[in-house]
């Protein structure tokens, strides 16, 4: 039997499957069509260490977990010490069942401030500041990083031992570096170096390109990661968590999910959407949802312009009706798969 994977007292089973977070994608909504899709442990959009001291409107709201969520973590992000101390403090308050620290996002606007992968530039500094987090944190504090910051600083390997000595209880790679952004192939060797480091007995979670069952099952027995974190594979697409969780245990493939599975996923998403966000911040959100969801479908290329364009929940929900009806009239009311 596969032992279950750990984070500090946290059980997330055997080879858990993990919700990557998303700035504008990782919200309640989207979660919620995840957790319904097999996502064994998520994470919050990241947060502004500095927004949340400040009491920002925008981070505090990020902070909403709710119970059905669980096992969820917060992730935050910053460049000094003092404004991401008192972050982990008001995350704390939410009571999270982790705290998660970001070292990995690439985006100019973050890295100008020296944080997310902005700190893979000073780890000395890195490393300092996230010694003092585990101090101050009452939950078990885990870090998502990438490689380095540029081909010439992939210290991976010598930085997630230096985690691991100072309390951090997991960390999850993503297989390029800040330069590369997220371009090319993502390079999972150096991933699999660090989990073949005898000293590492943390779990290591690999991320970056994991689109399928087959990719999943092939990287976890040739790197031997503790799990994946799978990030824009679930855009739109929340099934990729179980149709991976049977390939793993069966090494057959699924069906894939019915027309009638992904408008029921879409509406719900929609739904919750339009109520955490309110009208018109929760359509625009939806908009880089309905590609993906509709993937494949033919003849919806005009139905799906209509809905990137609606600012109208009624029409938005009446062009979802006419997807349905089109493939129920095209298919005489049998249920098809794209």
């Amino acid at each position: 039997m596969t032992p279950s994977v750990c984070i500090g007292p946290l059980d997330l089973g055997p080879f858990p499957l993990l919700l990557a977070p998303m700035e504008d994608v990782s919200d309640p909504p989207f979660r919620a069509v995840c957790k319904q899709g097999g996502a064994d442990l998520m994470y919050t959009e990241f947060i502004s260490s500095e927004g949340l001291v400040r009491d920002a409107i925008k981070s505090r709201q990020k902070l909403d977990i709710y119970d059905d969520e669980r096992p969820m973590g917060i992730q935050i992000f910053g460049g000094e010490l003092e404004p991401m101390l008192g972050a982990v403090d008001k995350v704390a308050e939410v009571n999270p069942d982790l705290i998660d620290l970001n070292f990995g996002c690439p985006v100019k606007n973050v890295v100008c401030k020296d944080a997310g992968s902005g700190m893979l530039r000073n780890l000395p500094k890195l490393i300092q500041i996230t010694a003092e987090l585990v101090k101050r944190s009452p939950k078990p504090l885990t870090v998502k990083t990438r490689l380095g910051w540029d081909d010439q600083s992939k210290h991976i390997v010598y930085l997630a031992e230096a985690l691991q000595d100072i309390g951090v209880a997991a960390i999850a790679i993503h297989g390029r570096t800040r330069v590369q952004m997220y371009k090319g192939e993502a390079d999972w060797t150096l991933i699999g170096e660090v989990k073949a480091n005898q000293r590492m007995h943390i779990p290591i979670f690999g991320n970056g390109d994991i689109n399928s069952p087959s990719k999943a099952a092939l990287y976890r027995e040739r790197y031997g990661v503790d799990g994946l974190m799978i990030g824009r594979a679930a855009i739109g697409y929340p099934w990729i968590f179980r149709e991976i969780k049977h390939y793993l245990q069966t090494g057959q493939t699924l069906d894939p999910p019915t027309v009638a599975e992904r408008l029921a996923a879409c509406r719900e998403h929609l739904e919750r959407s339009l109520v955490w966000k309110g009208p018109k911040l929760g359509l625009l959100e939806m908009r880089r949802h309905y590609a993906p969801y509709f993937k494949g479908f033919d003849h919806i290329k005009e139905i799906r312009s209509q809905l990137v364009q609606s600012m109208d929940p009624d029409e938005v929900r009446d062009l979802l009706s006419l997807i349905e009806s089109q493939y129920t009239n095209a298919t005489g009311g049998a249920e098809i798969s794209v």
